[in-house]
């Protein structure tokens, strides 16, 4: 059976599709709630896809907040009636001078790395521009409480937060219609980002790029709808929707764009 699910996958996928397989079987065999790591858009997708219309195992993603990107799965039987404690996850504020000093994203998902947690434990960092919320895995909260103090050069202290009280993402997508002569790697990253094919595959070559968040060294794989394209420095799109052909056969696509 799982041979013929891999056909719509790709081929790096098939470790993680094995492994939904296994939670799905858990759930079954012991009649109990599964719940994962926090998953990528693209793992969350395939989750939703496997199960499916399963009659069996429900399924409920939850990140913390309405449009979180990272998720928890939690798979269960249908007898079961989940509750909020039964995704173990909590969220932190990040109190530091913001008058006198910056932090980032890439600082502040560097630090809590650095720290020894692996990243599936770490959810969604989030910002309004000022200020900076973390969403993790209850396990870690602690530990990164006591032991989280600086970011970069910057003194911080990480205190508990209410999910009622997260701020909103700053992040803005927005919807274009991309003509691209096809689906490769490097042309579409040269259509939406607006620059050369060969610095599209340059980009590819030094590692900048990544394809459902997993880096890609090959500038001529095949996109396709739902694939998470990012590029470091720049955002991220993805395809939704394939939506036909011009008169001069180039694809018509409708793409989300994170505006950076």
């Amino acid at each position: 059976m799982n041979e013929e699910v891999y056909q719509h996958y790709r081929k790096e996928e098939q470790p993680f599709i094995d492994q939904v397989y296994g939670w799905m079987q858990q759930v079954e065999n012991r009649y109990s709630p599964y719940l994962s790591v926090f998953l990528t858009p693209r793992q969350a997708m395939i989750v939703e896809q496997l199960i499916g219309d399963s009659e069996t195992i429900l399924l409920q993603l939850f990140g913390g907040y309405e449009g979180a990107e990272r998720k928890r799965a939690l798979l269960y039987p249908a007898y079961y009636e989940p509750n909020h404690d039964d995704y173990e996850t909590s969220a932190l504020q990040i109190v530091f001078p913001a008058k006198f000093a910056n932090i980032s994203h890439g600082k502040i998902l560097g630090t809590l790395i650095g720290a020894g947690i692996d990243r599936e434990r770490i959810g969604d960092i989030i910002t309004d521009g000022d200020s900076w919320h973390v969403i993790v895995d209850f396990g870690v909260k602690e530990y990164f409480k006591q032991n989280v103090t600086k970011i970069g050069n910057v003194g911080v202290r990480l205190e508990d937060l209410d999910f009622a009280d997260l701020l909103e993402s700053s992040e803005t997508w927005e919807t274009r219609t991309v003509i691209a002569s096809s689906l490769r790697l490097d042309t579409l990253l040269a259509k939406v980002y607006n620059f050369s094919r060969q610095r599209a595959k340059d980009s590819v070559s030094s590692g900048m790029v990544k394809v459902n968040f997993m880096e890609m060294d090959r500038s001529d794989v095949t996109i396709g709808e739902n694939d998470i394209v990012s590029l470091r420095k720049s955002g991220r799109f993805w395809i939704e929707s394939i939506d036909g052909t011009t008169k001069k056969d180039n694809y018509r696509l409708t793409v989300n764009v994170l505006q950076v």
